[in-house]
């Protein structure tokens, strides 16, 4: 069965490049475009990885990673953010939430893909709790 991510962005246009990059490489990709819809997909679609923007309608992604960690079903479910908000206290935030990564746009999607794969690699059959990948 193949890896699933969640890509929750409000820009359908960085949804979709994510998207054809991630599936080109084997993965399964549902897609959210807010961060209400996107706590729904994690509850229904159960990913293995979240790839998530920060500024969106409805929920801003610091909401979504709070809630995430909050739940004890989805805690340790990793998480990359991916963002314009760049600035030390934005990243800083990030981390403090949980975040498994902290990526800013404009991004490398080659890159992110590496990303996915290292963090998806290391976390299958471990359930030691979220860990911190860092540049």
């Amino acid at each position: 069965m193949p890896t699933k991510v969640l890509v929750c962005d409000d820009e359908r246009h960085i949804v979709r490049l994510i998207q054809v990059n991630l599936e080109k490489q084997g993965y399964q990709v549902v897609t959210a475009y807010d961060g209400k819809e996107g706590l729904e997909k994690i509850k229904s679609e159960k990913p293995n990885l979240v790839v998530l923007d920060v500024m969106m309608p409805y929920m801003d992604g610091f909401e979504v990673l709070k809630n995430i960690r909050r739940e004890p079903s989805t805690e340790s479910l990793p998480v990359i953010m991916l963002t314009a908000k760049a600035q030390d206290k934005d990243v800083f935030e990030g981390y403090h939430y949980g975040a498994d990564m902290y990526l800013t746009k404009p991004f490398n999607p080659m890159e992110l893909v590496s990303f996915v794969k290292r963090i998806t690699e290391n976390s299958s059959g471990d359930d030691s709790g979220p860990k911190r990948y860092d540049l």
